[in-house]
């Protein structure tokens, strides 16, 4: 299959393009710099450079491919989080940039598009199970524009066309700077994990992210959460931390203090206890690591965020 795929040097393209390109697919991947089209490169996709906000250039691009995956966001740095104007890329790409690619991937005759998405569009649901088919989003305005990405995805779908959601999880993993940022505090005695003590955190490390969005070229049109097999309460996830690193003690530091951040700290302080058997049923996709305890663990005990 001829993919192509935006935000291929992301948190989840890297991983992503490695897997494509090993399933065998011919993988172009769009790139913002020369450098970074290198990248892409030497992991054996073609890489191009592409302005996703000019339609025309859009379409030349993704024309001759059978599917596009839109991997685009450009989250803000925790240090600027807090504020609102930091998002205005990040809200302009899941506007703009999705519905130019669904335009492009109509007129190529392309039969599938997989957008990506969040989980934090749920409202706070404390210990309930929630996931796409039982729970309706009740988005921040941080992350609502994601919701208007998902749209695109529907619209391709009522084209005639095969329109994949995946609203992932908290990232984790190697590389990460706030997975990075969590450890080091964590081997300074100190564990951190955002909210209540009884709120639980739906993550996904980036490898089994990119895993399911390869999975989803063969799934069926819908929106799906990919999200690992265990959530974590607010302290069960500060003693991973601390787990991950060696510390039998340590001080937790109250996870309160997001919401220093204001509104958009908000929709990663709710309580999202999310299901992915959705997408195990129709998708054949498990994640390799079943709970961030396991993830981080493994991450520690091969040298990796040490």
């Amino acid at each position: 299959m001829k993919v192509f795929v935006t935000g291929a040097t992301g948190a989840v393209g890297r991983p992503t393009i490695l897997l494509l390109v090993a399933a065998g697919h011919e993988v172009t991947a769009v790139a913002r710099t020369d450098e970074k089209r290198a990248q892409v490169e030497a992991a054996g996709a073609r890489g191009v450079l592409v302005d996703l906000f000019d339609p025309g250039a859009v379409a030349a691009a993704v024309a001759g491919h059978d599917a596009v995956v839109n991997l685009a966001t450009n989250i803000p740095p925790i240090t600027r989080a807090a504020r609102r104007s930091a998002w205005a890329t990040n809200d302009r790409l899941r506007r703009e940039a999705s519905a130019h690619l669904v335009d492009a991937a109509m007129a190529a005759g392309a039969g599938r598009f997989v957008q990506e998405s969040v989980v934090f569009l749920y409202p706070d649901s404390g210990d309930r199970w929630i996931d796409a088919s039982s729970t309706a989003p009740a988005p921040t305005p941080v992350v609502a524009s994601a919701l208007e990405a998902e749209a695109q995805a529907a619209r391709f779908t009522d084209a005639g066309g095969v329109g994949v959601v995946l609203r992932f999880g908290m990232f984790y993993g190697p590389g990460l700077s706030h997975t990075e940022t969590f450890l080091r505090l964590a081997r300074w005695g100190l564990a951190y994990s955002a909210g209540d003590r009884s709120r639980y955190t739906s993550s996904i490390q980036v490898g089994d992210a990119a895993a399911a969005v390869v999975a989803a070229l063969g799934a069926p049109a819908g929106i799906y959460d990919i999200v690992d097999d265990e959530p974590l309460a607010s302290d069960a996830y500060a003693d991973a931390l601390a787990a991950a690193v060696g510390r039998k003690r340590y001080l937790r530091v109250p996870g309160r203090l997001a919401r220093l951040g204001g509104t958009q700290a908000e929709a990663v302080t709710r309580s999202q206890r999310v299901s992915n058997r959705r997408f195990r049923e129709v998708a054949g996709w498990s994640p390799r690591w079943g709970s961030v305890a396991e993830g981080l663990g493994a991450m520690t005990s091969d040298g990796q965020g040490r």
